[in-house]
This record gives structure tokens, C-alpha cells and sequence, in this order.
């Protein structure tokens, strides 16, 4: 029997291939591979940028200078910044979940195009790389995550390796999505049709036409930013004739749409975590569908929200406004739509459901305060406070990083074949839950007392929040340590999986061997009935 025929028989975690080792998996075509890949580089770089925030939380445990100056703090929340939107949580649930079930999901035996699938991991390494010499080229960039005009062209601090890194890391992320669009068009089961592919493809798809259509809008934003400050082209230079107000606004064009690429994949996982441990069929899936689409053409037009403080007309702060409240609507609707699926569910009480139901809490905290922010009288108040620092954080690491949890825990055991310790992923959890609370809500008043954000330092009349705030960074630390170390040594050490399906899912990952072979199916599934039947 060929290599190849034998090949598709074993474990994809087992294969040897042409290259042994390391090797075997950097230059490895499987997507089940290359989702791996992007999960150990972003779970390392997590690492990196949880330190940096934990840090900069022990600088503002008092007034005054803690652990570091005003230069250091500036560079510390830069990079975090620049890690945790650019390296993490952009990329984070379509490049790790989207590579690795994508395919087995919707029935197919891999994406569309396997070597631009392993070329996307190769260039969003190289950018990282990039960015890091920042370091050993003068020094880490001081300018923020958003490198704002015209500051980022005229600080002494190296920003361009920065701004180039994260030039290319867009390259990643345009050819990840046309793999998918191209994937769920062409490659779904016999019998798949639309309404009939499971919620995170659904999510995947809708995410994968932003990455197409948005990211070249940062890519040109960065690449004339780049060049004002090597060839002062005076596009962006007040000085020179340019406008720092039209950065913002390319800016915002893309950074709004790209929170829905963090959140929609996010929310599509969650769509597949409820139903399994309700034991019902999603509550709504057609509306759950249409919503996702809503929320990614919808918002394309909001971006605005992030200036009302810039200098608009009247009428362009009124119309983006409105557009924000609207932009709110699908968001809500997916909420009832889970609370509806969970309500007189019998409820299996597992690690995913507890991260898939935190999620729901959080996701509501940070709709509910983005509203605030929406409104144009409120706004004007808590701009540029920690108000903000805790709103995003809510939405882009309390979504997106609960979904992420609640996603690895859920398949895990699919990826590897094995399962975690259950007390001790519960434990961590609930120790990350409660650090995350304690950390942010006290920026909320902050905020609303009036603490600007990016300040290395503050006023005795904040030391209480901030005392508060800088303990759950430590508790939260402490619980995404628990976390992370029990599915590290449970990857290699947890206890086998029996069977196919330990949690009783009903779409196609779960009825391919575990962990999945090399090329997922013997023979192509043929679906017959919806993903979601439970009788």
C-alpha cells in the first residue's frame, strides 16, 4: 500500500512525511496543522502580552513612579497593544478554529488552497519578526496600537518596523480569507447547502469578506505612513499641507470592521457551544445567520464613533451615531437567541458551557457600555478616559477571549485525542472570570471620574480604583496560568479520548476519528438534515 493511502488512515499528530520533527510541521499543507501552528505562536506572544499588562497594572498600583517611567510605560503599552490586536486576537479564532475545523465542518477534506494556506502562517511569522526588531533596532515604538498622525512620523522612537510588521501581517490575514470564501463556496459536503452548514462556518464566511474587503484599507494607511516619515510625502503632515484627521478616518474605516473580525468568529463558536451542552437545536438559526451577515456589512459604516472628539459636521456625528445604535441591533438578537437556546435546556454543566455563558456576560457589559460611548452627549464626557480602556477590553478581550476559551476547551479534545482535568480547568475559569471582572470594572468609574488613559501616572482621588483594578491583573494572570498549563500538559499527559464525540455534538467534526486522520474522511460525509437536529 502506497504512502499516501496508509497516510490518510493515521492521526494527523502522528503523520511522518517527507520532513521529520519541527520540520514536518512548519513545511506541513494540513490545515489541521497549520491551525496548530497559529495556536502555539499566539499562545507564546500571549504570554508576552499578558506580562506587558501586567506591568503596566503594577505601575498604577500607586501614584507616582512605581516600576517605570513615562517612556517605558508609553513603549510597554504600545507593543501590548500592538501583540494582542495585530499577533492575537485579529488573526485569533478564524486562523487557529477556522483552519483546523473549517474544513471539517462543512465536509471536506482540506481548504481550497493547502500551500497558500501554509504561506498565510509563514507571513504572519515573518511580520512578528518584523515588528521585533524593533527592539534591536533602537528600541520599541511609543506612538500606541494606533500609530495616530502625525506623532508616528515625527517621534524619535523606531516605529518603523512596526508599521511595516503590521503591514504585513494584513497580507495574512486578506489571503486567509479569500481561502475561506473560496472553501465554503466550493468544497461543503453533498447535501450541505447554505441553510444547512453549522453556525461557525457561517461566522468564518461573513469574517472572511471584511479580511478581504477592509484590511487593503489599513495596508495603504500604514504603507503612507511609512512613507511620511521616510520620504515626507505630506498626506497625513499638517506641516506639509496633509491632514491627521483623514488617518483617523483610514484608520477607523478598517480597526471598526476588524472588531467583528475578532467578534463574529467568536460568536459563531459560541452558536456551536450552547446547543451541545442544552442538548437543543439552536433557537433562531436563520436569524442568527442573517445577523451575522448584518454585523459585518453594517459595520463598514461606523467608524466615525471613534471621532466624535476629532471635529466633524453636525450631521456626520448624528448619522454615525444612529449607525452605531443600529449596528447594535444583530448583536442583541444573537443574545436572545442563546439565552433562548439555553433556556429550559437540559444543561450539561462542562467547562465550555461556563466560558460560553461568561461570554454572554461580558459581550452584554460591552455592548450595553459601547452604547454609552455611541451616544454623542455621553461620549464627549468619558473620551479618551479609562471608561474607553474598560469598554474594549469587555468587548475585544472579554469576547473574543472568553470565545477563544470557550472554543479550545470545547474542542480539544478533537485536536488532540485527549482530555484536559475538568477540576482544574474549572478552577481557572473561575479565578480568570473573577480577575477580569475585578480588573476592569473599576475602569468604568474611573472613567467616569474622570482618569484619561495612557497616563503612566494620576491623581490621588483615582488610587482607590486603580488599587482595585491593578489586584485583578494579578488574579487574572493567575487564572489564565491554571488555564494554560492544564491544557498544555493535558495535551501530552490527559487522559484519552473513547469514541468520536465526548460531548454529543451533531455537526460533521464530530463524526470524523479523533484526533481527525490526515485527510479528515475515507469517503466525503453526504449530509441529509440540519446541524443542530436534536430530537
Amino acid at each position: 500500500m502506497s504512502e499516501t493511502t496508509t497516510a490518510k488512515h493515521v492521526s494527523f499528530l502522528e503523520y511522518k512525511g517527507k520532513y521529520k520533527g519541527i520540520l514536518g510541521w512548519i513545511f506541513s499543507t494540513d490545515h489541521k496543522r497549520v491551525g496548530l501552528l497559529y495556536l502555539y505562536t499566539m499562545l507564546v506572544f500571549f504570554s508576552i502580552a499578558a506580562i506587558l499588562g501586567l506591568l503596566m497594572k503594577i505601575q498604577l498600583i500607586a501614584p507616582g513612579y512605581t516600576i517605570m517611567g513615562p517612556q517605558t510605560y508609553n513603549s510597554m503599552f504600545t507593543v501590548h497593544g500592538i501583540i494582542m490586536i495585530f499577533i492575537i486576537v485579529v488573526p485569533g479564532l478564524p486562523a487557529v478554529f477556522g483552519n483546523f475545523f473549517l474544513p471539517l465542518m462543512i465536509g471536506a477534506k482540506d481548504v481550497a488552497f493547502p500551500r497558500l494556506n501554509l504561506a498565510s502562517w509563514w507571513i504572519y511569522i515573518i511580520g512578528i519578526l518584523v515588528v521585533l526588531s524593533s527592539q534591536f533596532l533602537g528600541g520599541w515604538p511609543d506612538t500606541g496600537w494606533t500609530f495616530y498622525a502625525p506623532y508616528s512620523f515625527r517621534t524619535p522612537a523606531n516605529v518603523l518596523p512596526a508599521l511595516f510588521g503590521a503591514f504585513i501581517l494584513g497580507f495574512s490575514s486578506i489571503l486567509t480569507g479569500i481561502n475561506f470564501v473560496v472553501t465554503i463556496h466550493r468544497m461543503r459536503a453533498p447535501g450541505m447547502t447554505w441553510l444547512k452548514m453549522p453556525l461557525f462556518p457561517w461566522t468564518l464566511y461573513a469574517t472572511a469578506w471584511i479580511q478581504v474587503l477592509a484590511t487593503p484599507v489599513i495596508g495603504i494607511t500604514l504603507l503612507l505612513t511609512v512613507m511620511e516619515r521616510v520620504l515626507g510625502v505630506g498626506v497625513f503632515d499638517p506641516a506639509l499641507g496633509g491632514d491627521p484627521i483623514l488617518y483617523q478616518h483610514l484608520f477607523w474605516i478598517y480597526s471598526h470592521p476588524a472588531v467583528y473580525i475578532m467578534i463574529l468568529p467568536g460568536m459563531g463558536a459560541i452558536s456551536e457551544i450552547l446547543p451541545v451542552f442544552s442538548r437543543k437545536s439552536i433557537y433562531g438559526y436563520k436569524a442568527i445567520v442573517l445577523s451575522s451577515l448584518a454585523i459585518a456589512f453594517v459595520g463598514y459604516f461606523v467608524w466615525g464613533h471613534h471621532m466624535f472628539t476629532s471635529g466633524m459636521s453636525g450631521r456626520a456625528l448624528y448619522a454615525f451615531s444612529f449607525l452605531t445604535f443600529l449596528v447594535a441591533i444583530p448583536s442583541a438578537i444573537k443574545v436572545f437567541n442563546w439565552v433562548a437556546t439555553i433556556h429550559k435546556g437540559s444543561l450539561n454543566l462542562q467547562t465550555p458551557f461556563y466560558w460560553a455563558t461568561s461570554f454572554i456576560f461580558v459581550f452584554m457589559i460591552g455592548g450595553l457600555t459601547g452604547l454609552v460611548l455611541g451616544s454623542l452627549a455621553t461620549n464627549v464626557h468619558v473620551h479618551d478616559t479609562h471608561f474607553v480602556v474598560a469598554h474594549f477590553h469587555f468587548i475585544v478581550f472579554g469576547g473574543t477571549g472568553y470565545a477563544f476559551m470557550a472554543a479550545l476547551h470545547y474542542w480539544f479534545p478533537k485536536m488532540f485525542g485527549r482530555m484536559y482535568d475538568a477540576s482544574w480547568a474549572n478552577i481557572g475559569w473561575a479565578t480568570f472570570f473573577g480577575g477580569f471582572l475585578t480588573l476592569y470594572l473599576p475602569m468604568f468609574a474611573l472613567g467616569l471620574q474622570g482618569m484619561p488613559r495612557r497616563y503612566y501616572d494620576y491623581l490621588p482621588e483615582f488610587h482607590t480604583g486603580n488599587i482595585i483594578s491593578s489586584l485583578g491583573a494579578i488574579l487574572m494572570i493567575a487564572g489564565a496560568l491554571i488555564v494554560i498549563t492544564n491544557l498544555v500538559r493535558s495535551s501530552r499527559h490527559g487522559e484519552k479520548v473513547t469514541g468520536k464525540n465526548p460531548w454529543g455534538g451533531r455537526t460533521l467534526e464530530w463524526e470524523s476519528d479523533t484526533p481527525p486522520t490526515l485527510e479528515n474522511w475515507d469517503e466525503i460525509p453526504k449530509v441529509t438534515e440540519g446541524p443542530y437536529d436534536y430530537k
